[in-house]
């Protein structure tokens, strides 16, 4: 092989440029701040800022403006296609973007809540890289139910390795929730993630299951993933009846109420995770019990 002969300013900028590329197209909308935050090692903020004016002048990023609020950047078509093309994201579709989605608040909370997990893991010397969250993960619900979804779409799935006291493979579901829904319509949610749990697909009249009798979720995973709702949209006292609200309705319908046994499940508020890290007790138990605890406690 001929040595290496690039200069290493050149390596440098080519590494940021593919990490900026690979984070917007993970995560579909984020701000400049948010992608510096991604990044590690950070790269000199104007460092940054002048390699997304090179990816907006080759048409591979663009950049929404929203009045009063910071800049949010995206792929381009031309930048998703390039993208999607790379071995890590052969299997995740190509979403298109629009300027609607760049300034649509659900995208930017849920980019703020991965920060919040990615931020707080570096801190604990943990595992969760901007691609070990990935937002809009779908399965379908073909148990049978004469009602309810047909499709269970999860906000976000998060793969995140716990370093100690022991090593630890965690995987959860987040939803996102803004407080634009009532109560038991989040409640609602929690019925879908038991559907999905105890579910054995069906045709017709018949259960059909694999030569290993496995349910459908176990195809996908080797633990069924936490559940973790992250409240945000409202004042403090708002945002408290909403968790109490949650936790009450999931106990009253016995298959949320096995499902949370079984599952852990939590609810916090994304303005105190942001301020103490998700891995502080700021989460609500689902399953009645009282206090709080960190979501690797749940």
């Amino acid at each position: 092989m001929p040595p290496n002969t690039k200069n290493p300013s050149t390596v440098v900028s080519e590494t940021v440029r593919e990490q900026l590329l690979e984070c917007l197209f993970q995560h579909r909308a984020a701000t400049t701040a948010q992608l510096q935050g991604m990044l590690f090692p950070a790269p000199h903020p104007e460092y940054l800022r002048e390699t997304l004016r090179r990816l907006r002048k080759a048409d591979l990023a663009e950049s929404h403006v929203r009045r009063n609020h910071p800049s949010i950047w995206a792929l381009t078509p031309t930048g998703r296609g390039l993208v999607g093309k790379w071995p890590q994201f052969r299997d995740r579709p190509s979403y298109s973007f629009s300027p609607r989605h760049a300034r649509s608040a659900h995208t930017l909370v849920v980019t703020r809540t991965a920060m919040a997990f990615i931020e707080d893991a570096r801190t604990r010397q943990d595992e969760a890289r901007p691609l070990d969250w990935t937002p809009e993960v779908a399965h379908p619900l073909h148990d049978g139910a004469a009602d309810g979804e047909r499709m269970l779409i999860a906000d976000a799935l998060l793969r995140y390795t716990r370093t100690s006291p022991t090593r630890a493979l965690l995987r959860a579901f987040v939803e996102v929730d803004r407080a634009t829904e009532s109560s038991e319509r989040l409640a609602s949610k929690v019925i879908a993630y038991a559907r999905f749990h105890s579910n054995a697909p069906v045709t017709g009249r018949r259960t059909v299951t694999d030569a290993t009798g496995l349910l459908a979720w176990q195809r996908t995973y080797p633990v069924f993933p936490r559940l973790l709702f992250v409240l945000t949209g409202a004042g403090p006292r708002a945002l408290a009846h909403r968790v109490a609200d949650l936790r009450a309705m999931v106990s009253e319908h016995p298959l949320t109420e096995r499902f949370v046994d079984e599952v852990p499940a939590g609810a916090a508020v994304l303005e105190e995770m942001e301020e103490s890290g998700p891995s502080a007790p700021v989460w609500w138990p689902l399953d009645g019990r009282p206090g709080r605890c960190s979501w690797m406690e749940l």
